[in-house]
C-alpha cells in the first residue's frame, strides 16, 4: 500500500458536489486539501490500528501506534479544518483477548500499532 499521489485524488473526486468526503476502513489517519477548497478526511481506526488483508490485492496496513485515533472536523470562514485525536487506552486487554480468540496479527497491532 502507498500513501495515493494528489493527481490521482483529485481526479478521483472529479464530480463530487460535496466540499467535505469522509472516508474509512485504511485505518491510516489523513486529510487531504482539494484544489476547489474541499477537504478529504480519513479519521484513523478507534478499534483496530492494523490489518493484513488479500482483497483487492494482498496489503497490509499499520497505523504505528495503538492508540484509538477520530477526527474533529469543523466548518470556519468557509473552510474545512480537522484536527486528528490519538487516545491512549488499556490496549494491552484486547490485545489479550486477540490472542486468546486466535487473532496474532490483530493482537500485534493491537500492543504497538505494527502488524509485523
Amino acid at each position: 500500500m502507498r500513501l495515493a499521489a494528489i493527481a490521482d485524488i483529485e481526479r478521483a473526486a472529479v464530480g463530487i458536489p460535496q466540499s467535505l468526503i469522509l472516508c474509512w476502513h485504511t485505518h491510516i489517519a489523513r486529510a487531504v486539501r482539494l484544489g476547489d477548497g474541499g477537504m478529504i478526511v480519513n479519521p484513523g481506526s478507534v478499534e483496530s490500528p492494523g490489518y493484513r488483508d488479500i482483497v483487492p490485492f494482498r496489503h497490509v496496513m499499520e497505523a504505528g501506534t495503538p492508540d484509538a485515533r477520530y477526527a474533529i472536523v469543523e466548518l470556519r470562514q468557509e473552510q474545512w479544518h480537522v484536527t486528528f485525536r490519538h487516545v491512549r487506552y488499556d490496549h494491552n486487554a484486547m490485545t489479550a483477548l486477540a490472542r486468546k480468540n486466535g487473532h496474532p496479527d490483530l493482537a500485534n497491532a493491537l500492543a504497538t500499532g505494527w502488524i509485523r
